[in-house]
């Protein structure tokens, strides 16, 4: 079925390193979806840090000329193209970021990306491979749903995608307040854990408490944060730290024996090396994370919809308005996840 396609489509483009001004609107016409694909129109997007490093060159993953970037987007499957049978006419869904990869451990083959590799999600339409689709929880609007498929993904699979997984009673600590951090917070309550955050600014101490967060360490106040850690937790550690921050060697002397490090990066930068003795000392597990996959996003979303979870979103840009969006999202350190709204 392709009817529902709109005779001109809005897209922006960049390529990489050419910064947030390189971003260009253009207009052009649709295409069909062919076999197995699907036309999606996009009603709102998500920025993650990925976006960022896109613009900027420093992606370590391949980025095509000229693409279309930003890989989190929501929006209504608008055509069908022949053999699909996942999703219809009128669905509300979102892709995963990684198309390819369906389920199981990542692999080369998983690799291409959306907003990377692969066209994204900052365009009114996308055409996208059935298989990448996941249905959205009922309850969240596009622009909610929008925050999924990058931030909300690594950290449930930070939380639960090692095998063991987070258990009832253990404590969770999530570095820093950016995205994948709110959500680890909120995921990690619902998942019968305490919860420790940290962050620089007094101002959102409380606003972390109210997502979730037991306690949380000013690291202004605190810059031995793994010494507070282990004083909250009477000099056990932390028995999972979802670390942000590319602090792995405070992140290592906060944890507890046998205890877990999901390693998501470093927004800022810096790799400072890592004494292996720790890593031995605390005969710890550090996992580095690429997202996750297809299936790991669908039973996240079955949680999601249980308890009715709601994202955190800090401010709402029109589409004309995204290289604005992608400055704010730099500068403005924002509490929750910064839309792009389409249409």
């Amino acid at each position: 079925m392709t009817t529902g396609l709109p005779s001109t489509v809005r897209s922006y483009h960049v390529s990489t390193g050419g910064g947030i001004d390189g971003l260009s609107l253009r207009t052009h016409g649709p295409r069909t979806p062919g076999a197995g694909e699907v036309a999606v129109a996009v009603h709102a997007t998500s920025l993650s840090f990925r976006e960022l490093l896109v613009v900027r060159g420093q992606y370590v993953l391949p980025v095509k000329p000229d693409v279309v970037p930003v890989s989190d987007g929501a929006g209504e499957v608008v055509a069908v193209g022949p053999d699909v049978r996942r999703v219809r006419p009128g669905d509300r869904v979102a892709a995963t970021l990684f198309p390819r990869w369906l389920d199981g451990p990542l692999e080369p083959a998983f690799l291409p990306q959306l907003g990377g590799s692969l066209n994204g999600m900052l365009t009114e339409l996308a055409i996208l491979p059935e298989d990448a689709l996941v249905s959205i929880p009922d309850h969240l609007s596009y622009a909610e749903a929008a925050t999924l498929p990058c931030a909300a993904v690594t950290a449930w699979n930070a939380l639960t995608g090692d095998g063991r997984g987070v258990q009832r009673g253990q404590t969770v600590l999530a570095t820093g307040s950016g995205g994948v951090s709110l959500f680890t917070a909120q995921f990690a309550k619902l998942l019968g854990a305490r919860v420790i955050a940290t962050t620089r600014s007094t101002d959102k101490e409380q606003r972390l408490r109210s997502l979730g967060a037991d306690e949380v360490i000013n690291y202004r106040d605190r810059p031995d944060w793994h010494t507070a850690a282990r004083e909250l937790t009477t000099g056990r550690g932390v028995d999972r730290i979802v670390d942000t921050a590319g602090t792995l060697e405070q992140s290592l002397k906060a944890l507890a024996v046998d205890g877990h490090i999901s390693f998501v990066g470093s927004v800022s930068g810096n790799w400072p090396p890592v004494d292996p003795r720790l890593l031995f000392g605390a005969a710890a597990t550090v996992r580095a994370l690429a997202v996750g996959s297809r299936a790991q996003f669908i039973s996240m979303n079955d949680v999601i919809t249980a308890h009715r979870l709601r994202p955190v979103i800090d401010r709402v840009f029109p589409f004309e308005e995204a290289a604005a969006a992608y400055r704010y999202y730099e500068s403005a350190n924002p509490f929750g996840k910064v839309i792009i709204k389409i249409g």
